[in-house]
């Protein structure tokens, strides 16, 4: 299938394509989106299909306004429109109560609903175009590697869409941050772009634990995702030299690649240089632990679900 650049016409196919039922790959700041209309149920379903995604995992609902948030979520309280004004758009999904008319297909049978405006144009421009909320995973099969480029969108997905549109790479390069504001106090169900830190400031105290036994709410959740095929084995030491940094490597020898410092830039290259690492097959891939830090937390939550075993 042609990958199309985002043109007025075809921002405006893609919206039609979405109301009529229809799949489309479209961009975002965080990773590249499944795009369909989160208020088709039939729609959904094939969007779960062609992932393979359980269905009961929750997708998150995009829109291209705030405005747009009563439409979809109902009992909403003020810190939620607060954190709305300061983040929106941008990578932070809110957890919500369900409006009755979200099919209940969308938000994994619960009777919550994840919610967020992507801060990129393109996206934004489509749901517009489509004149509804629209149902965006990973454009990738369950538990593997998200996109951040066009070209990295599992082939096994490209398939079964029925558009495919390329924004570029990803500003953000790891979903968004997760937060349930249905708990007293609200707490981060997947550590993103918007940081702990940065939210516990405007809430104003400390957020909430997640107990063990806590019902999935959100996507990201399971002890194993946003993995290669191939082994991943964290380790604490450089893997080239002392004054290496924080490298990856593809059995210690055959393919080595330095990361940032930074943990916004590392996130936004991680998948990249995971899914270049796994392209070699190699027996597994050696990750350098990045600093145990706060401003490291989407990393580390990342590195741990990828190396998780599925045992």
């Amino acid at each position: 299938m042609t990958i199309l650049q985002p043109s007025e016409e075809v921002i405006e196919q893609a919206g039609e394509v979405l109301l009529e039922g229809g799949v489309v790959v479209i961009p975002t700041e965080t990773v590249y989106g499944l795009a369909c209309n989160a208020m088709d149920e039939a729609a959904v379903r094939r969007v779960f299909e062609i992932k393979g995604r359980p269905a009961e995992n929750p997708l998150i609902i995009h829109l291209s306004s705030a405005d747009q948030l009563d439409d979809v979520a109902v009992e909403i309280p003020d810190l939620a429109r607060k954190l709305a004004k300061r983040y929106w758009p941008g990578p932070l999904t809110m957890v919500l109560q369900r409006h009755p008319e979200v099919p209940s297909v969308t938000t994994g049978g619960l009777d919550t609903v994840a919610v967020r405006v992507p801060a990129h144009d393109v996206a934004r421009a489509i749901i517009e175009a489509a004149g509804c909320p629209i149902a965006a995973p990973s454009a990738n099969v369950f538990m593997a590697l998200s996109p951040t480029q066009v070209e990295d969108v599992d082939p096994e997905v490209l398939i079964d869409v029925d558009m495919i549109i390329d924004g570029g790479r990803s500003e953000y390069g790891l979903e968004s941050t997760v937060l349930d504001m249905t708990a007293e106090p609200p707490r981060i169900l997947r550590p993103g772009a918007v940081s702990r830190a940065d939210i516990q400031t405007l809430v104003g105290g400390p957020l909430g634990n997640i107990p063990p036994s806590e019902v999935r709410k959100a996507p990201g959740m399971y002890r194993r995702h946003y993995a290669p095929k191939s082994p991943v084995r964290l380790v604490d030491r450089p893997l080239q030299g002392d004054e290496c940094g924080l490298t990856f490597a593809a059995n210690e020898s055959e393919l080595l690649l330095k990361m940032p410092k930074e943990p916004r830039a590392y996130g936004a290259v991680l998948y990249g240089a995971l899914k270049q690492l796994d392209g070699k097959k190699p027996k597994e891939i050696l990750v350098e632990e990045p600093p145990e830090t706060p401003e490291w937390e989407a990393v580390w939550d990342r590195l741990r679900k990828a190396s998780a075993s599925l045992q």
